[in-house]
């Protein structure tokens, strides 16, 4: 991604981000957490520059909107006045092998936070930190010419996608 204008930093970013509630079906204690930290951290600091709705003259800070909707991603753009500038629908196929991944990573990183010793641990971190900054590199090539956004800010979004993905 190409870097933004420093008057960018305080337009284009998310200022607020909802998921779809209907689609998620189940979460635990553990996943809960995962959520909350990437919704604080995505807020804090982010880089969004929804590349269509910016040509059209729209500036944000804008409100995100993640749900999936006929095997696809769906984001939802508004303005702080909640109106809609656009939806972006980016397919998940391409997506089910890290996200299946992530989640196996995960239940091994919680199971071993509260049986394995320190050294264990960290290798199962490495290891889910190596997935997830790969599924981050994809999102971003999904995201090509449709969302200027940063590496940190894919990584947590990809985070709220497969909170989007949890089955019960």
């Amino acid at each position: 991604m190409a870097d933004l204008p420093s008057d960018s930093a305080n337009t284009h970013r998310i200022a607020h981000i909802a998921l779809d509630e209907e689609t998620i079906l189940w979460r635990n204690a553990d996943v809960e957490q995962e959520r909350r930290v990437a919704i604080y951290d995505l807020i804090e600091e982010n880089t969004f520059k929804p590349v269509r709705s910016a040509e059209r003259g729209a500036k944000g800070p804008y409100r995100l909107r993640l749900g999936v909707r006929d095997g696809r991603l769906a984001m939802e753009i508004s303005d702080e006045d909640e109106r809609e500038l656009e939806t972006l629908l980016i397919g998940l196929a391409r997506f089910r092998r890290p996200i299946r991944e992530y989640f196996a990573i995960c239940d091994s990183y919680y199971q071993a936070i509260r049986k394995a010793t320190p050294s264990e641990i960290e290798t199962i971190d490495m290891a889910r930190r190596g997935i997830h900054n790969n599924a981050a590199e994809l999102l971003l090539e999904r995201l090509d010419g449709k969302v200027q956004t940063d590496f940190a800010t894919a990584r947590r979004l990809f985070t709220l996608i497969c909170v989007l993905h949890i089955k019960g």
